[in-house]
């Protein structure tokens, strides 16, 4: 089998990967999701590090 031909055939499969991905991302149903994702920043904590014991430094 030619290379170029499995080149082409890699990038033509490549290509519909990434088309799928950009249509899963912006599809209406993910939208609630990544608004929350997006939020996550704004959002108040409780000002503790995670992992870490009360009274160690």
């Amino acid at each position: 089998m030619d290379i170029n031909l499995l080149r082409g055939i890699l990038l033509v499969l490549l290509i519909i990967g990434f088309l799928g991905l950009v249509a899963w991302a912006w599809s209406r149903k993910r939208k609630p999701d990544f608004d929350a994702a997006a939020r996550l920043p704004l959002e108040d904590d409780d000002g503790k590090v995670p992992g870490r014991e009360e009274g160690r430094t």
